[in-house]
């Protein structure tokens, strides 16, 4: 009858405040890791669905104004059609400078090679959300989880001092008790991690194809949407697409 007290739930009942609060904390850590999983997972797959059916009317658009019509009826929903948007304003603004303001000074080429460096930072920004409480989940689910089995040790201990008894009947229960909040610790941090790693390989790989598309966007609108020559300055202005992605933290 004695065997049948004991696990969880006898654990739970003879927990105190502290491992109430432990508890708490690994089921918080728990909820916002698995909702960051879900979360992410389901915006990763929008993501990849948006991006491909983007990326094929661009390419099959006739011209700019095709493009940008497009845009205004789709919307910006992946990192693909906000590449394109910050570039079609960026040339607008270059078109309707009137040589008033410092930016009018910038060439067109300058102007364009900002607008990319920033909206990869942007996109960077959003598809690295979550990832810090990932981590952080990950790194510390194992040591709370521990902390809680220590101070349960220690009470069980203390029990079985105060009642003179310290046979393997009397400790094994309390004590495989008290591990149980090692096994809580592992299995909140254990999904987190995977997720973490799961996401920064999608981040590099969905990062890696939008600088391809950069510089092939880059060198289209340098050369397929202005009539004067563009030869010799297109590979300076690439690397430093490349050079903010990297800053970004995508390489």
């Amino acid at each position: 009858m004695h065997e049948q007290t004991l696990g969880f739930a006898h654990f739970i009942s003879q927990a105190d405040g502290v491992a109430h609060f432990i508890l708490a904390v690994l089921l918080l850590m728990s909820v916002a890791s698995w909702y960051l999983i879900i979360t992410k997972a389901w915006g990763y797959h929008r993501l990849r669905r948006a991006s491909r059916a983007f990326l094929q009317r661009f390419w099959e658009a006739p011209d700019l104004k095709a493009v940008a019509a497009d845009l205004a009826q789709h919307g910006v929903r992946d990192p693909y059609s906000h590449l394109v948007l910050h570039a079609l304003q960026a040339l607008d603004q270059h078109h309707n400078r009137n040589g008033q303001r410092l930016i009018d000074a910038v060439s067109a080429d300058e102007l364009l090679t900002r607008a990319l460096r920033r909206a990869i930072e942007q996109d960077t920004a959003r598809l690295e959300y979550g990832h810090t409480v990932l981590a952080s989940v990950a790194s510390s689910a194992p040591f709370v989880g521990l902390f809680g089995t220590v101070w349960g040790i220690y009470h069980a201990l203390i029990a079985i001092g105060l009642s003179g008894q310290g046979t393997l009947d009397r400790v094994a229960g309390p004590v495989g008790e008290a591990l149980i909040m090692t096994a809580l610790g592992l299995a909140v941090a254990i999904p987190a991690v995977l997720a973490y790693n799961a996401f920064t390989r999608a981040n590099r790989m969905i990062l890696a194809e939008l600088d391809g598309f950069a510089h092939d966007l880059f060198a289209f609108l340098s050369t397929g949407s202005r009539a004067e020559p563009a030869a010799g300055r297109g590979a300076g202005r690439l690397a430093v697409v490349r050079e903010a992605r990297m800053a970004a933290g995508g390489a």
